[in-house]
């Protein structure tokens, strides 16, 4: 079985691809030799190929930049998934998307489920919901999964930052006012494995459904909270490394503003994922915990 894996330089995809090599010959293409922005280039990759599997990890997600490159973002994550929906169905293909918690507006007090009504606040959250619109409406066999919060040891996202800002700085000063659950791009990775290998199984017995899932860490916290809980741990695993921050006030979004609209409530309700394939989500300081090992 081939599988086909897009923006393979990338937090996600670089971890998809050892966690996807038990279920066939992985194909792992970077923006260079898969450019979301060029459907032609799409259309031909997928069709030279033709995989059992696609599993889409690229995506534009410079989402305050996005506010001044709406064509650009739209492009990549609106446009983009269509045209991969439309050769999946081509070459009778599994497509795995992913997208984000941008999708909602934030304002409920609960943990959104996958049928509320999105309402995204952004260029970033609109383009996202436009990519799943336009892959739901091809018909191609998929599963969209949406998460937030994505960090790693690769690339550039919020534990990487925090950790630099931490060496370079008495004292960091970090959102308190938003809430969501960081979510490690390794598991992100391992889940998507296990999610595939049983759905491409169902798809066999005829028995698979297309569908929207929420893939999270369990549990939550603020972006002060999990900075918090950054510095901490690494200072515990490396208690020989020097980080200069003494102190780690919180701030409220008010006092840091940014061109795009975060959601104040990002928090998803997993338990769909964890009925319909037996996902089990690990707490979200476990996970960084593992990570910063």
């Amino acid at each position: 079985m081939k599988i086909l894996v897009l923006g393979s330089q990338g937090q996600v995809g670089w971890e998809l691809v050892r966690s996807l090599l038990p279920l066939g010959e992985v194909v792992a293409l970077s923006r260079a030799e898969a450019d979301l922005a060029q459907p032609d280039m799409l259309r031909a990759v997928i069709r030279s190929h033709q995989p059992t599997l696609i599993v889409n990890a690229a995506a534009y997600t410079a989402v305050d930049k996005a506010e001044s490159e709406g064509a650009l973002a739209c492009a990549i994550n609106a446009t983009a998934p269509g045209v991969l929906a439309e050769e999946a169905r081509r070459c009778n293909a599994l497509l795995i998307h992913y997208s984000t918690d941008y999708v909602f507006d934030g304002t409920l007090d609960r943990p959104y489920v996958e049928t509320d009504t999105p309402n995204p606040q952004s260029v970033y959250g609109r383009s996202k919901l436009a990519g799943e619109e336009a892959l739901e409406a091809v018909g191609a066999d998929h599963l969209i999964l949406r998460t937030s919060w994505v960090y790693g040891a690769r690339g550039h996202n919020f534990m990487r930052t925090i950790l630099r800002l931490a060496a370079e700085r008495e004292t960091l000063r970090i959102v308190a006012d938003q809430t969501g659950a960081p979510t490690w791009s390794r598991w992100i990775a391992d889940a998507t494995a296990h999610v595939a290998r049983s759905a491409l199984q169902r798809r066999r017995d005829a028995n698979f459904r297309s569908g929207t899932y929420h893939l999270t860490c369990a549990g939550s916290t603020s972006w002060h909270g999990f900075a918090m809980a950054i510095v901490e741990q690494y200072r515990k695993i490396h208690p020989e490394a020097t980080l200069a921050a003494r102190e780690i006030l919180p701030i409220s979004t008010a006092e840091y503003p940014l061109p795009a609209v975060r959601p104040a409530n990002s928090r998803l309700s997993c338990a769909k994922i964890l009925n319909e394939y037996g996902v089990v989500a690990p707490k979200w300081g476990d996970a960084l915990c593992l990570c910063i090992e």
